[in-house]
C-alpha cells in the first residue's frame, strides 16, 4: 500500500470517527440537562485535527506532484 493511499484511507476513517463523536456529543447534550463533562465536549477535536492534516496533504498533493514532474521534465 503506497503512502498516498494510506493517507486517503485514514482521512476517510477519521471522518467517520469525527461524525460519530459529534453525534455522541449532541446525544449527550440532549439526554442530560446539565453541562456534559469536558471529555465529551472536546472529543471531536482530536479526529478533526488529524483530518485537517490529512486534508491539507490531499489538497496540496496534486500541486506538489505537478511541480516535481515539471522539474524533472
Amino acid at each position: 500500500m503506497n503512502w498516498n493511499h494510506w493517507i486517503r484511507q485514514s482521512h476517510r476513517w477519521l471522518s467517520i470517527v469525527f461524525t460519530l463523536t459529534v453525534i455522541a456529543n449532541f446525544a449527550a447534550r440532549a439526554l442530560d440537562t446539565t453541562e456534559p463533562s469536558l471529555w465529551v465536549t472536546y472529543s471531536p477535536l482530536p479526529p478533526l485535527f488529524f483530518m485537517l492534516a490529512t486534508g491539507l496533504y490531499l489538497f496540496f498533493a496534486p500541486y506538489i506532484s505537478k511541480r516535481k514532474a515539471s522539474t524533472f521534465a
